[in-house]
């Protein structure tokens, strides 16, 4: 254990290791799946599986359908109780359960062993790993770290907060293979309870987040550390050297910084220098040698700030062994996430973007600055307890219209009054058809149309992707409805 886990090649040891047999219980399932690789991974080991979760049993049936059920031995839904623990010896514990949880308590008393979904991952894993944390921008980085590697020829597995979980592949894994992952920060305080670090980590960015989760910012910040704290000398830090707070984050290992200013953390760090849409890759292996990247009319994603996400994902793949003339030709490739920045349609003359995903005020604001015309902004959401105002202030200066929703929908409808003269046209709707009807009703030709909330998603969806998914919908109904009120035929003629 301790900070060889950057390089490691074997499996890092559990306080338990065999599982026939084992009584477990995984708390927490999820209703997208949060603890749905465990279970699985568990039953087909011969473990002797309870479930426990706050949500009633019809708000979980899409993950109770990925098994049988009958292998358990218990389900617990709509509450946990003490009989879910009373014969545990492992306790796989769902990310999403925050730390001051009483029932944590009660486990720590009696001193059951606990793990997470993740853990039990980073334990059986023999692929090295590329991990990539941030406030914002984490989705897009790690994903085009995946796709970049893939283009280069290496083998690769997408996983942590995007592609869902690995636990099912984990004995497939060899170790030549690359595992790249998003890490939350809560995944991140779990990985510091085993001393692991990826090989290659990746730091976007840092900004006040998920402060209903953790204590104050200082928890939080420390659980994003812990991605450097475990590294090796042989592994590498990839940090943003333009976020005061994470260029001055240390490790072990080598450092590649990414930015717009061109300055080395030694005379052993590499750097990418972002000057517009030009990357300048100053590798300090390759001393006498600085190479240029252009990313216009290369790149496919809109805004400045997908320059800075391109620069960290070939940091991270050039500490990984790929070369600039591997790299090049697989940015032109790249489609991007749904949810982030997604070009929904152009409808009437009016473009649509879903960036449902953007659920922090410093991934909104990247958003709107973005696109340089017109803009009529959807935002809002559940409340977090992170400042918004910069982020109203922004949408009030750049945005024609913008429609308020959720939690957070008056305070920011307060937030953005008054910042400018030329106020935009606000609104508090109650719905995200309310606010797609009016917003259409306030558009002309030319204007871009943004779902950007800024804010979770938990008060009026089930997550981001129903909010973006419920989004698109009312774009292709407004869609439909156009090309169904147009005279001439209703379906297109086929050819003789």
């Amino acid at each position: 254990m301790g900070r060889t886990a950057g390089a490691r090649t074997m499996p890092l040891p559990l306080p338990i290791t065999e599982y026939r047999d084992l009584p477990v219980t995984v708390m927490g399932l999820g209703r997208f799946g949060g603890g749905l690789g465990a279970v699985k991974f568990l039953i087909d080991r011969g473990a002797r599986v309870t479930v426990t979760d706050l949500r009633p049993q019809s708000q979980l049936a899409e993950s109770l359908r990925e098994f049988d059920a009958r292998q358990l031995v218990r389900l617990q839904c709509g509450g946990h109780v003490e009989a879910d623990f009373a014969e545990a010896r492992l306790v796989v514990v769902n990310p999403a359960v925050k730390p001051d949880c009483p029932w944590l308590q009660h486990i720590r008393e009696r001193e059951i062993p606990r793990t997470s979904e993740n853990n039990l991952f980073w334990h059986h894993n023999r692929g090295r790993v590329i991990g990539v944390t941030g406030s914002n921008g984490k989705s897009t980085t790690t994903a085009l770290i995946a796709h970049l590697l893939r283009n280069a020829g290496r083998t690769v597995h997408l996983g942590g907060n995007i592609g869902g979980s690995l636990l099912s592949i984990v004995d497939t894994i060899q170790p030549t293979d690359w595992v790249v992952l998003e890490l939350s920060s809560f995944q991140l305080a779990d990985l510091n309870r085993i001393e692991a670090s990826p090989e290659i980590a990746v730091v976007t960015n840092f900004a006040p987040n998920h402060l209903d989760w953790h204590s104050d910012l200082d928890d939080y910040r420390r659980a994003k550390q812990a991605i450097l704290r475990w590294q090796a000398p042989s592994s590498t830090a990839v940090l943003n050297r333009d976020d005061p707070d994470v260029c001055r984050w240390t490790t072990l290992g080598r450092v590649w910084m990414f930015g717009h200013e061109a300055s080395r953390a030694d005379a052993a760090s590499s750097q990418i220098v972002v000057t517009g849409t030009d990357l300048h890759i100053d590798d300090a292996s390759v001393p006498t040698s600085t190479e240029t990247i252009s990313l216009s009319g290369q790149f496919p994603l809109p805004g400045e700030h997908n320059a800075m996400n391109v620069a960290a994902a070939i940091c991270a793949v050039r500490a990984a062994g790929v070369n600039t003339e591997q790299i090049t030709p697989a940015l032109k490739t790249f489609q991007g996430l749904p949810h982030r920045l997604e070009h929904v349609a152009t409808v009437d003359g009016r473009t649509f973007y879903n960036d449902s995903l953007a659920t922090t005020p410093e991934s909104a604001i990247c958003a709107l600055r973005a696109f340089p015309g017109r803009v009529l902004l959807l935002a809002g959401g559940y409340d977090k307890h992170v400042d918004l105002t910069t982020f109203a202030s922004e949408a009030a200066r750049r945005c024609f219209a913008i429609a308020w929703m959720g939690q957070t929908a008056t305070q920011l409808r307060a937030m953005a009054a008054g910042v400018t003269e030329s106020a935009p046209s606000q609104r508090i709707t109650f719905s995200l058809r309310e606010a797609f009807d009016w917003l259409w009703e306030l558009s002309q030709p030319g204007d871009t149309i943004l779902l950007s909330p800024a804010c979770a998603s938990f008060d009026w969806f089930l997550n981001f992707a129903d909010r973006g998914e419920q989004f698109r919908e009312c774009v292709h109904e407004k869609s439909r409805a156009i090309a169904e009120s147009q005279p001439g035929p209703s379906h297109p003629t086929s050819p003789e």
